[in-house]
């Protein structure tokens, strides 16, 4: 046994869920001392995807924007719907945040006859749900963490006119045309964030969306009272 594996091993204090995250971003912030790659509120978001993902190296590698912020906080403040590519995306978006501000969840994949529909068309549930909702974007945010083939679908439906959505978190994880999805995001026109290369997922995608809600809730108090709050909560 080396000096190393037979030293102590020291356990932070942190033990509640709001203090573990706390201690988190304050560990974040000390590891990426100021100037940091974004500033102000595109830092809250940032250090959400850093602290979900575990890992700072991905900083260089994300794109936000003031844009995609201001335009997904107001879609959110608006009661809009988000769009997921998946449950997995849609579970790691906890009511206790979205329905004190009348927003609703639609995962994709819980879309009627979508399997029959992907089968007839031959493409994978992702791409047959998001052009079945493409008509439906507009003032909406739609998240991709784990289909490349949505991202791909959403991009093309968007170049034949459809109308655009508030804000585009692309965040699809993989090795076949996740990078390449991400790319082409990046080189369009409309309010997105994304993480380039092949990094990504669901769980990452939604902290994007947690991070702007909180911004949102901090902008309309009024709308996070208890007797808002739902019976039960999704966990985070």
């Amino acid at each position: 046994m080396t000096a190393q594996e037979s030293a102590p091993v020291i356990l932070d204090k942190a033990c509640l869920p709001q203090e573990i995250e706390e201690r988190s971003f304050a560990l974040i912030d000390a590891e990426i001392p100021e100037p940091r790659p974004f500033s102000g509120d595109l830092w809250r978001v940032a250090r959400r995807c850093v602290h979900t993902l575990g890992d700072t190296d991905i900083l260089p590698d994300l794109r936000l924007s003031e844009q995609g912020l201001e335009a997904g906080v107001r879609a959110l403040l608006s009661g809009c719907t988000v769009y997921t590519d998946t449950r997995m995306a849609a579970a790691g978006l906890p009511s206790r945040r979205l329905a004190p501000l009348g927003v609703e969840v639609v995962p994709l994949m819980a879309l009627p006859g979508l399997e029959a529909a992907a089968r007839e068309k031959n493409m994978t549930r992702a791409r047959a749900g998001l052009e079945r909702i493409a008509s439906r974007m507009e003032g909406n945010l739609v998240v991709i963490g784990n289909a490349p083939t949505a991202l791909l679908a959403l991009l093309e439906e968007l170049r034949r006119g459809a109308p655009p959505p508030a804000l585009i978190v692309g965040m699809p994880v993989g090795f076949v045309n996740a990078a390449q999805s991400k790319e082409l995001l990046r080189r369009s026109p409309w309010p997105h964030f994304t993480l380039l290369g092949r990094k990504g997922g669901s769980a990452v995608a939604a902290s994007c969306v947690n991070a702007l809600a909180d911004m949102a809730l901090e902008r309309a108090p009024a709308a996070h009272t208890p007797a808002q709050e739902p019976s039960s909560r999704n966990p985070e």
